[in-house]
């Protein structure tokens, strides 16, 4: 099987090391890839956001199969392009992908469906936005309604704030505030069924103890010793199976990564939010930890044919992904910056490093090239042995003002950093 990844980050490079190790694919190209996907796949130049121009690479190298990391090529509608081309594409359509594209399509969606998930008005106007924050009180949870690059969602105690934003973004949903530890749980979809991912946790905040601004995702692990053994259980047949039974009556069947943001209240799992894709640090842990074949999985997804595919099986350990940040994340980010040691902490056993913001200089260096630069991840026999891994082989990389959390894994994120839920959300 010869798969295409589309996209340049740590997501994309861990799927591509996924695959890589998948004894039924025999190819792994992406486009346009980053230094680290180039280690162990054939790279192309494209524009991700071309649903023709990717549509014609892989028709070119006879692409079995298109895998699509990031959202805002999806929302684009570049799947639509790759399957008129005959080439099967694990991702959502424009249609359905509006599932992460508009928020008030989401919340609407989830209506219809009967899914557990926090009140919410679609607000327009300052009179709205008002009523809406006075109904719900504080915590404030205030979300843009579109695709807004990880800069979309407010959770706050200020009220000014959370008007400020609404204000700023125009079409929003306000919503009630879901107390209780956050969970991202995977569902690898064909338009008519799923199979679930191990459930993982991501840490959100900047710096330690859940403090400071919201980043994409500063660490994560999997699995969840202290969540419901059956949660992902519960989860298909709660939220994703009633989803992808709505999305079909709307003619839109969703084909892809359902990705589901739960809070674990008092009263079971409540949807935070629908994604279109694969999370991003919080895949990471899972595929690392994921024994079968990811190629087949998705495939059989891809093609509307995962009932005919064996669930996917994981091992008995456990995985902890240790983000590492350039200066100035997450209000900017350092370019340029030369990185050292990635090849010592590489070679640590069961370590891999995956790239999320890096790039080549005009002498070869390694650099900085993005917030979130370096992703730092480790398999072991429980979460302690894998995160002390992690931060034993995270020691042996440096680069100016490197960023990193001390506390990934260390306990999980519950009421001490998510009473507050300042520990956010993926958007």
């Amino acid at each position: 099987m010869k798969t295409l990844v589309i996209g340049t980050g740590g997501r994309e490079h861990a799927l591509a090391l996924a695959l890589s190790r998948d004894p039924e694919v025999s190819e792994v190209h992406a486009a346009p890839g980053n230094p680290g996907i180039g280690e162990i796949a054939t790279l192309h130049p494209v524009d991700i956001l071309d649903g023709d121009a990717v549509a014609a690479l892989a028709t070119a190298i006879g692409a079995d199969l298109v895998v699509v990391g990031p959202e805002a090529p999806l929302v684009e509608g570049v799947a639509d392009k790759v399957r008129a081309a005959g080439v099967p594409v694990f991702g959502p359509d424009a249609a359905a992908a509006q599932l992460e594209g508009s928020k008030a399509f989401s919340k609407e969606v989830m209506a219809a469906a009967g899914v557990p998930t926090a009140g919410s008005f679609t607000c327009t106007t300052t009179a709205e936005y008002v009523a809406a924050l006075d109904a719900f009180g504080a915590p404030y949870v205030v979300k843009d309604d579109a695709l807004a690059a990880g800069k979309g969602v407010v959770v706050t105690l200020d009220r000014d704030e959370a008007l400020a934003h609404a204000e700023a973004c125009g079409r929003v949903v306000i919503e009630e505030f879901l107390d209780g530890p956050e969970v991202s749980l995977f569902a690898v979809c064909d338009g008519g069924m799923a199979y679930p991912l191990q459930p993982a946790q991501d840490f959100k905040r900047i710096f330690d103890g859940g403090q400071g601004p919201n980043t994409g995702g500063m660490g994560s692990y999997s699995p969840l010793p202290w969540a419901p053994a059956d949660l992902a259980e519960i989860v298909i047949a709660t939220v994703v199976q009633p989803t992808l039974d709505e999305m079909v009556r709307r003619g839109a069947p969703y084909v892809g990564c359902l990705y589901v943001g739960l809070s674990l209240t008092k009263t079971g799992p409540r949807v935070i939010e629908f994604n279109a894709r694969f999370g991003d640090p919080d895949i990471q842990p899972v595929l690392a930890v994921l024994e079968s074949g990811l190629g087949g999985l998705l495939l059989g997804a891809a093609t509307g044919q995962l009932s005919s595919v064996e669930p996917p099986v994981f091992s008995d350990g456990a995985a902890v992904t240790v983000v590492l940040a350039s200066a100035g994340y997450p209000e900017s980010s350092s370019k340029g910056d030369v990185i050292t040691g990635t090849a010592d902490a590489a070679a640590q056993d069961d370590v891999d490093v995956i790239h999320a913001g890096t790039a080549l200089d005009a002498d070869g260096n390694l650099v900085t090239a993005g917030g979130r630069v370096l992703a730092v991840r480790a398999t072991g026999t429980d979460v302690a042995d894998a995160r002390a891994k992690a931060y034993a082989a995270a020691e042996k990389i440096n680069f100016d003002g490197l960023q990193q959390r001390s506390d990934i894994a260390a306990e999980p994120l519950g009421v001490i950093e998510g009473a507050s839920l300042l520990a956010g959300t993926t958007d």
